[in-house]
């Protein structure tokens, strides 16, 4: 369940990878993907806030839905993607933001998204890429939150910041030398 339904010929991927600023700024920039909308997920509060969300309680998960267009870029692939962009291997925590909030969790769409998600950390974790398991949440359809107007972007927008400095310009670097061929033009 989402708040804007994929267009026509599009599916919908809500993914959590720690920071919703980190996970945007990578996914979108990946040809297939039509947009990246940060926001909640999962929780039992209606419409939380960020600040909500930051204080632990509403069982929330930082997310990103994006649309993306299956003939161009597959579930699967984009998975991988997402997985090689956070750590997929510590509950609760990217780097040194700490909390419920940053669980690394893939909220499944329908059955066969669920299907492809669970053969995907197998893959990864049979070929050993972590030094520890795959422990991504996988979790039923949940209603989507976007995040406040400020958020969205935020990289692109605020690169001067700290965060976005030695976090996220890091990060974005790994995923276009790493995923070149992937970028859109």
């Amino acid at each position: 369940m989402s708040e804007s339904p994929a267009r026509s010929g599009l599916e919908v991927a809500v993914l959590g990878g720690g920071c919703f600023w980190c996970v945007e700024a990578v996914l979108k920039d990946l040809r297939g993907v039509v947009s990246v909308l940060p926001g909640y997920a999962g929780g039992h509060v209606d419409n939380p806030s960020y600040q909500q969300v930051c204080n632990k309680d509403t069982g929330h998960i930082e997310v990103a839905q994006v649309q993306f267009d299956p003939a161009e870029l597959s579930y699967a692939d984009l998975l991988r993607v997402f997985f090689a962009t956070h750590d997929p291997t510590t509950p609760g925590r990217q780097g040194n933001d700490v909390g419920p909030q940053y669980e690394s969790a893939i909220f499944w769409q329908n059955d066969t998204q669920r299907a492809q998600a669970q053969a995907v950390i197998e893959e990864i974790d049979a070929a050993r890429i972590y030094d520890a398991p795959v422990v991504t949440q996988l979790l039923a359809p949940a209603r989507f939150w976007p995040a406040e107007d400020y958020h969205r972007d935020y990289f692109a927008l605020h690169p001067e910041q700290g965060y976005c400095q030695f976090v996220i310009a890091p990060k974005v670097a790994k995923f276009r030398k790493q995923f070149q061929d992937r970028l859109k033009h």
